[in-house]
């Protein structure tokens, strides 16, 4: 998010605009936590993880009162448009701002990358490389020990960590929340990489599936393996950003500054097929993400 936001403010500069940065949220605007962003302000930001002007969750916002509280602080500042980094939460109260008269872009940032109308979220890559450097990491162990290793990640209600980290690192097996899976499907695919000589298994679950822990002492019930879970946390969210997502962020960042320079509200920005769009916020909250289903079954087809 670091670089998404260095990103709009030296945009915004760079086209003449006053650029403030809202510390907390939702819960930083209601309280004013409001403060004028120069160049320098935003210098040494775009290889740290997490986000300078850090996150809350504000349940207050979500009613009539708390918003006038948050418009009554953007007049207060001269605030004329505003552009919000997060999912679905910070989509809605920028909808909900746009209705009251104060232009704003959406700028898609979750690692789960669960976010319709782009095709990745920044933070998606950054966590999905923390998760294959995991995985290479454990593999080492499961071979030398001969163990089958259970690897649970993040993803409560979408599987993309763990299928495109468990395609990318060689799984034997991927559960995810989009697709229904069968306990006895995943022991029989494990005998059968055992009956032709193989000695350890890596078995990716992403947390919206069931706890890692639990399906661990499924397999070892159910087969005579050495069964190990490695439950990967709050590790996946943090550290250095990619290339891959410094770039993203810097491009989504600046082209929500250049929509709002346009006059636009209510907008959210993206990437597909490599190319910036923006869409209607409404319309993307009312749809919902979906895994893609041909690389789950690529995932299948070549870990058999």
């Amino acid at each position: 998010m670091n670089a998404a936001v260095r990103a709009v403010v030296r945009k915004g500069i760079y086209h003449d605009m006053e650029v403030y940065g809202i510390y907390h949220g939702y819960a930083g605007l209601i309280a004013g936590h409001i403060e004028k962003l120069e160049l320098g302000s935003v210098g040494d930001i775009i290889h740290r993880g997490g986000t300078k002007l850090y996150t809350a969750r504000c349940p207050e916002f979500k009613t009539v009162e708390g918003r006038k509280k948050g418009i009554e602080q953007l007049k207060k500042h001269g605030i004329e448009g505003l552009v919000v980094i997060g999912g679905d939460g910070s989509y809605m109260g920028a909808k909900k701002l746009t209705e009251e008269g104060f232009p704003c872009i959406g700028v898609p940032g979750t690692i789960d990358n669960d976010i319709p109308g782009t095709d990745l979220t920044i933070g998606f890559d950054t966590a999905l490389n923390t998760v294959i450097d995991s995985i290479d990491k454990i593999r080492d162990t499961a071979t030398s020990h001969e163990r089958t290793y259970v690897i649970e990640v993040m993803g409560r209600h979408a599987g993309d960590i763990a299928l495109w980290a468990g395609l990318a690192g060689g799984a034997e097996t991927i559960l995810i929340p989009e697709a229904d899976f069968d306990m006895d499907d995943v022991i029989t695919r494990l005998d059968r990489g055992h009956e032709r000589g193989k000695k350890h298994s890596i078995i990716i679950v992403a947390e919206g599936v069931g706890s890692g822990v639990e399906i661990g002492k499924q397999i070892e019930e159910k087969t005579s393996f050495e069964t190990r879970v490695s439950v990967l946390g709050h590790i996946q969210r943090g550290g250095s950003p990619t290339a891959a997502d410094r770039v993203l962020a810097s491009r989504l960042g600046a082209y929500a500054v250049e929509l709002l320079i346009q006059g636009k509200g209510g907008r959210c920005v993206g990437i597909q097929s490599n190319k910036l769009v923006d869409h209607d916020i409404l319309e993307i909250l009312d749809h919902k993400h979906t895994i893609d289903h041909a690389m789950y079954q690529l995932s299948q087809e070549l870990s058999i």
